[in-house]
């Protein structure tokens, strides 16, 4: 399994959103590393769900329920898209300000290519933000 971190401003889409949906479409990426980040998810992936702009953190998990897509917001399909399901929303965001402040996550895809929407997550970044929530 592999691990990923997909960013959403929630004015646009946000993790309430996709709970109310139930399942969503994550398209609209029109990065290369970010989509080919799309390209290389499988079923059962999982990924945080961050609010981008407002709030700036982590909110919640999502799992990959559909991978291998055409975006269908793109007219000539050479961007991708992947359908997502939420898992469970975490127990207290973790923030930007948190993630940045801490030497454990200095490394992450999240501090160092900030601009990157779709971004992946080690399994040891991954652990460590759980603890993180759930503490």
């Amino acid at each position: 399994m592999a691990y990923w971190l997909m960013k959403s401003e929630p004015d646009a889409y946000s993790w309430d959103d996709l709970v109310a949906e139930g399942e969503g479409t994550w398209d609209g990426v029109r990065n290369h590393r970010a989509a080919n980040n799309l390209r290389a998810m499988q079923v059962g992936d999982e990924a945080f769900f961050y609010h981008s702009n407002i709030g700036k953190e982590i909110v919640g998990v999502v799992t990959i329920s559909q991978s291998g897509l055409a975006d269908p917001s793109d007219p000539e399909g050479k961007w991708a898209a992947v359908k997502v399901k939420p898992v469970r929303k975490l127990e207290r965001p973790v923030t930007l300000k948190e993630i940045k402040a801490d030497p454990e996550l200095a490394d992450m895809e999240l501090v160092k290519l900030s601009r990157l929407s779709v971004a992946a997550v080690t399994p040891q970044e991954w652990a460590y933000i759980l603890s993180i929530a759930e503490a």
